[in-house]
């Protein structure tokens, strides 16, 4: 098999034995029957498929992708999962210190969003004098599309 179909040959593998085992109803595992597990199977495919095939362009989108499955299925299954959308930015962070792992470059920029979210996450409990955090959050969790946006405009606009 070419080493180009072997990325999709393990998705298409994995995701087979996942809805056999669905099929077979095996009560040990019937809590992992969802969509956030196939989106955990699928970010391990791609870390799997990174470490094993050497191609590092899928260690960010696996991590990503294993990290919402991850999220999602803390969201539905356990009460005390954290719904801040500083989650996302941890995941974002996280992703980018896996791929540094074999790429040595990004790690400052991961442990800047790691760091970043972990103090917006606890930014409720902060002393008197970062209250303005609270403030600031609260503008940027009514604007962020448009920072997206402009965001995106930016880097399009600074590659040409």
């Amino acid at each position: 098999m070419k080493k180009n179909n072997s990325l999709l040959a393990y998705i298409l593998i994995i995701i087979g034995i996942f809805f056999l085992l669905k099929q077979l109803k095996i009560p040990l595992i019937t809590n992992f029957y969802s969509w956030q597990t196939v989106l955990i199977v699928t970010g391990i495919i791609f870390l799997f498929y990174s470490y094993v095939q050497k191609k590092d362009q899928h260690l960010f989108s696996g991590t990503i992708i294993l990290g919402l499955g991850i999220h999602f299925y803390g969201l539905e299954h356990y009460h005390f999962w954290s719904h801040h959308w500083g989650m996302y930015t941890i995941i974002i962070g996280i992703a980018f210190i896996i791929r540094a792992t074999k790429t040595k470059k990004g790690y400052i920029l991961g442990l800047l969003f790691v760091g970043f979210s972990i103090f917006m996450i606890f930014s409720s409990t902060v002393p008197a004098y970062f209250y303005w955090i609270n403030d600031v959050t609260r503008i940027i969790t009514y604007y962020w599309p448009i920072i997206l946006i402009l965001i995106g405009l930016y880097l399009l606009k600074k590659k040409k």
